[in-house]
């Protein structure tokens, strides 16, 4: 038997749909539908690459120089991507959650993020996957333990697919009035309206040579308070949608240009955000969390067929 390099796997089924998250980071393994891959995930046995599926907090994305002021403190936290000199993604995908609730269609899993260099605050989280009729729906809470209040934001970072062979031949559908302007590093230097842009998708539209590693804000909402990403089969017959819910009000898309041959364009990472890019030091968006207090967020995937 081969040896899991993410733990336990955690099984979810409704219905035709089966969904796998595991004990590391508790990350989000695999979604399918029938015969149909609705995320480009990975395998029980391979390590966690580009991101897949892991939770992103107390930050997703980027903070510039790991360097950020706090309450007068200045605090300096290890820089994880390296060749950009940025503190990324923040500091539980690698920690080992613990199961806390197991069924057919719903896990729960929590972690305490202890003190540390860089981050002296003491928080609790937890996540809910639960599987049902409308796709997947996934709550993050965070709670501070601490008698500090810490900055925190959340992501998540799902590659999602529309069953072509690259991202190049999918209608991609993003109800966001703006986007971020990045640097060479990845961290927002301006922000701008999409209108006669190329990054106005609100409107379906083929990826084609489109390159995304984007933060969008200003998101338009549905009746539901959803804001819906939705990746479609180039037929219309099928597809995925991404809704994030109140408070995750920027969305992250990237087409994988950077990563390994094999994997480049594979699917789309659609990542729902509480805030931009480097908000510990922007404060744009950013979660004052008080101790004592709770913060949660919602998104979830839903495959659709006409």
């Amino acid at each position: 038997m081969q040896e899991s390099r993410t733990g336990r796997q955690l099984t979810l089924r409704h219905g035709s749909h089966e969904v796998v998250v595991v004990e590391l980071g508790a990350a989000l393994r695999s979604y399918t539908v029938r015969e149909r891959a609705v995320i480009d995930g990975f395998a029980a046995q391979d390590l966690i690459t580009g991101g897949r599926g892991q939770i992103l907090a107390p930050w997703p994305n980027r903070i510039r120089d790991g360097r950020y002021r706090w309450d007068g403190q200045e605090l300096q936290l290890p820089l994880t991507e390296p060749a950009a000199g940025n503190a990324l993604h923040g500091l539980l995908r690698w920690l080992s959650w613990r199961v806390v609730e197991e069924s057919d269609s719903r896990a729960a899993l929590e972690v305490q993020l202890w003190p540390q260099p860089g981050y002296p605050f003491h928080l609790h989280v937890g996540v809910e996957y639960t599987l049902g009729d409308g796709g997947l729906e996934v709550a993050v809470t965070a709670r501070n333990l601490g008698a500090l209040a810490a900055p925190y934001g959340f992501g998540q970072h799902p590659y999602v697919t529309a069953g072509t062979a690259a991202v190049d031949e999918a209608v991609l559908t993003v109800p966001a009035r703006t986007r971020l302007i990045t640097d060479e590093r990845g961290l927002p230097v301006a922000a701008e309206p999409v209108a006669g842009t190329a990054y106005d998708l609100r409107a379906p539209r083929a990826v084609g040579a489109l390159r995304l590693d984007t933060p969008f804000g200003d998101l338009d909402r549905d009746t539901d308070g959803r804001a819906v990403v939705r990746l479609a089969h180039p037929s219309g017959a099928f597809g995925t949608d991404v809704w994030l819910g109140p408070g995750a009000d920027y969305v992250q898309l990237y087409t994988g240009d950077t990563l390994p041959p094999g994997e480049r364009r594979r699917a789309i990472a659609v990542e729902p955000m509480t805030c931009p890019p480097d908000a510990f030091r922007s404060g744009t968006g950013l979660v004052a969390l008080a101790p004592g207090a709770r913060h949660t967020v919602h998104w979830g995937i839903t495959p659709w067929e006409e």
